[in-house]
């Protein structure tokens, strides 16, 4: 099976890597940048483009890895070919290949990503879609190789459970970052409240996430929030404490 990546970034370095040891032929990596592009390819013995008119036409499977804003221009400079072309966000719909392709579909692992950062693949979610049945089961098909856990998702579902992600991953580890700051003000390593975060992400695999919340803000115990607003020295952050409590108060009654 040749593949080839359109992006090198976070997600295709990951898969990329994935995917090449799994038996996958990484036929070529494109990047804006030559420089990215080689990083990706020197691990995945591939070549390295910065051309879109010098992708190979010649691969099975087309993946557009690339921010949002990109990719749409990305898909209209690909040279035609005969190979399946999927992208893998989760906000951007299927239809964006429609003029471009006629075999195309979506493949959304949903986990967060880094390049220097391995991580097991047979316990990531896929969410696919396709614009035929031939191409969905080619899909579904191909990546059970290094996932089982498969779903059929249509475009405006995969944007919900984009979403989804964002407040459950980018703003949790935001709130992380947070906590970071503030916790060093005392003097404390950060690493002491990794328990307190395993803990929380223990318990919503036994119970739900609404009957896991504890804290001032589920009583709304205003003597102890009003302190910790005292403290807090940034008046968005300020709002940000005010804002979440308010929406936990209101979310428990």
């Amino acid at each position: 099976m040749k593949v080839v990546f359109i992006g090198a970034g976070n997600l295709a370095t990951r898969l990329g890597i994935e995917l090449y040891k799994n038996g996958f032929e990484i036929q070529q990596v494109y990047s804006r940048t030559i420089q990215s592009a080689q990083l990706l390819a020197e691990k995945v013995k591939s070549e390295a483009v910065n051309n879109i008119k010098n992708v190979d036409r010649g691969a099975d499977i087309y993946i557009f890895s690339v921010k949002d804003s990109v990719l749409a221009e990305l898909i209209a400079a690909l040279p035609p070919n005969k190979g399946v072309w999927i992208h893998t966000a989760g906000s951007i719909p299927l239809s964006v290949f429609e003029g471009y392709s006629n075999n195309y579909g979506v493949v959304y692992p949903f986990q967060t990503f880094s390049k220097n950062h391995e991580i097991d693949f047979s316990k990531i979610p896929f969410f696919f879609e396709a614009n035929t049945p031939e191409v969905l089961h080619f899909l579904m098909s191909t990546f059970v190789r290094i996932s089982d856990k498969q779903m059929e998702l249509l475009s405006e579902k995969r944007r919900l459970l984009h979403l989804t992600g964002v407040f459950g991953c980018n703003f949790v580890n935001h709130m992380y970052a947070i906590s970071a700051d503030i916790v060093q003000k005392a003097g404390v390593p950060f690493e002491y409240v990794y328990p307190l975060i395993d803990e929380t992400l223990a318990k919503i695999h036994q119970m739900s996430p609404r009957e896991a919340q504890t804290g001032p803000a589920i009583r709304f115990d205003t003597e102890v929030m009003d302190k910790h607003i005292a403290l807090i020295d940034s008046d968005l952050r300020r709002s940000i404490y005010k804002l979440v409590s308010k929406d936990i108060n209101e979310s428990n009654k």
